[in-house]
């Protein structure tokens, strides 16, 4: 990942939404340690993807963007964005060892027949956020355990259990920024996955009307 394009991405989108909310703030901590990542690696069991892992060593262990959209603003939006509202999420090293926790515990409490369609969706993989509903979203390392597609795992039927949102993790984390940041929820992130793509596409009609709304120029 081009770090420097990223950050300055994040910096732009920021400032788009600070115009609507003056609460709106990007950050990021040092970098993670190799210790660090060591250390969490033998608390969960699993080594990290190697995309995930150089994002924690060579960018940030912990990233964050949170905005709101006004109200008024939101009801402005077109039919095929009707609903969103906030762009607010985490990626960091700490949160990935929480949500695997969880993503663990969901299976042993609720999905715990790996022969089920549902069920089966969420084994075989590793948490990288939490989405604060109970959804998860998480990398595929089954398919792919160095660099594995970033899937959605969701606890109660909703439609994106299971879609694909970025082939990797470096190519989800890059197109939810360049699309806007629109949230991390799955109703959120599908108006950007048109039909026949594999994962968000910053480039749909969706994706370069919501820019345009929020005045945010890639």
């Amino acid at each position: 990942m081009d770090y420097e394009y990223f950050d300055n991405l994040c910096d732009k989108l920021t400032d788009c939404y600070y115009k609507l909310d003056e609460e709106a703030f990007y950050m990021t901590d040092d970098p993670a340690t190799e210790d660090e990542i060591c250390a969490a690696e033998e608390r969960m069991g699993v080594k990290l993807p190697k995309s995930l892992r150089e994002f924690f060593l060579r960018y940030s262990k912990e990233f964050r963007i949170s905005a709101f959209m006004p109200d008024e603003f939101c009801e402005t939006l077109p039919n095929s964005l009707r609903g969103l509202f906030a762009s607010k999420f985490t990626i960091g090293l700490r949160v990935v060892e929480y949500s695997e926790n969880n993503r663990k515990t969901w299976i042993e409490n609720c999905f715990d027949n790996e022969e089920d369609e549902y069920d089966k969706v969420w084994y075989h993989k590793l948490a990288l956020t939490d989405v604060g509903n109970g959804d998860i979203i998480a990398l595929d390392i089954e398919k792919d355990p160095e660099d594995p597609p970033v899937v959605y795992l969701s606890h109660d039927d909703s439609e994106g259990h299971g879609v694909v949102l970025g082939k990797n993790f470096e190519s989800f984390l890059m197109d939810l920024i360049k699309v806007g940041g629109c949230g991390m929820e799955d109703w959120q992130m599908i108006p950007f996955i048109p039909e026949g793509s594999v994962g968000i596409d910053p480039d749909c009609e969706n994706a370069k009307a919501f820019r345009k709304l929020i005045g945010f120029e890639l």
